[in-house]
């Protein structure tokens, strides 16, 4: 069997030499691929032109890490369209959050946050826009936990499950370290972050207004070594990465030039060499687009 997957991989990386491989030996050439790392991984795949799809592991449960926050975002944009709030009203940036098992109160470090700049912003106002860029681009945890107050991650929750997205899980903010002790996380699956990101795509999130904002807010996306690493720089990528210890995320959509556009999710845990977990993925990325364009 190993050489079998030997083939197929090699097979792959000259591609002009045969004819466009099938959906089937796209699935075969990326099992060989990522066989060569130890982890787990989930990948869900749909070409929005021919509503194509790809498959494995799909269902699998994975922690979120940070792509939790696309659904933080998706609720910011529901309630400031239910005129809850706008999003360029202005709220108190604070470092002081409440946890989910007890009401007992904890602070973000800010060693633990990619986002380090905004710990500046403490005790200042930023509008709900500029924390929800912060949140995505930068990955800001600070952002995140001022937003889930804002909005209420149970609710953020429900707007999943009306989307479809059955099984994502969005039940606390970042840093919540009772929870975490209690197995109270935050959890994924590609097929669902493929729900939710076809609806972007496809302008169903909220309203055209509010799918387009959101977009535009993925394509300034600073964290690249995923999805867009391996691609030609005329191809876009609205998207929106995630990682802890053992975990690598990215999820998205992919713009070609001609405008045509596919939704692409690649999850991993228990990476055991989280660098080459990465550089996988990012193949497997380049292969898809391979087999699209």
């Amino acid at each position: 069997m190993k050489y079998f997957f030997a083939f197929i991989a090699i097979g792959w990386i000259f591609p002009a030499f045969s004819q466009k491989p099938s959906a089937a030996r796209l699935k075969e050439a990326i099992q060989a691929k990522l066989s060569g790392i130890e982890g787990n991984f989930g990948i869900a795949f749909k070409d929005l032109q021919s509503n194509q799809t790809l498959f494995i592991n799909e269902k699998e449960n994975f922690h979120a890490a940070s792509t939790m926050k696309t659904p933080v975002m998706i609720e910011v944009f529901k309630q400031a369209k239910e005129g809850k709030f706008k999003l360029t009203d202005s709220i108190l940036v604070k470092n002081e959050f409440k946890s989910i098992v007890d009401g007992s109160t904890f602070s973000l470090d800010i060693s633990d946050d990619s986002a380090d700049g905004m710990y500046k912003m403490i005790g200042k106002k930023m509008t709900i826009y500029d924390l929800t860029y912060q949140m995505i681009i930068v990955s800001s945890n600070l952002a995140t936990n001022i937003l889930i107050d804002l909005v209420d991650a149970k609710k953020a929750n429900a707007t999943m499950r009306d989307f479809g997205a059955k099984d994502i899980q969005v039940v606390r903010g970042v840093e919540d370290s009772k929870a975490f002790q209690l197995g109270m996380n935050n959890s994924v699956t590609a097929y669902d972050l493929m729900v939710i990101f076809e609806k972007i795509a496809r302008k169903k999130a909220i309203d055209r207004t509010s799918s387009e904002g959101m977009t535009d807010i993925l394509f300034d996306q600073k964290f690249n070594e995923i999805i867009p690493a391996k691609l030609p720089k005329e191809v876009k990528v609205a998207h929106k990465t995630g990682s802890i210890t053992g975990v690598q995320h990215d999820s998205g959509i992919v713009f070609l030039p001609d405008g045509r556009k596919y939704v692409l999710i690649l999850l991993s845990k228990n990476l055991k060499d989280p660098k080459a977990g990465v550089r996988t993925l990012a193949d497997v990325s380049e292969m898809i687009y391979d087999f699209v364009k």
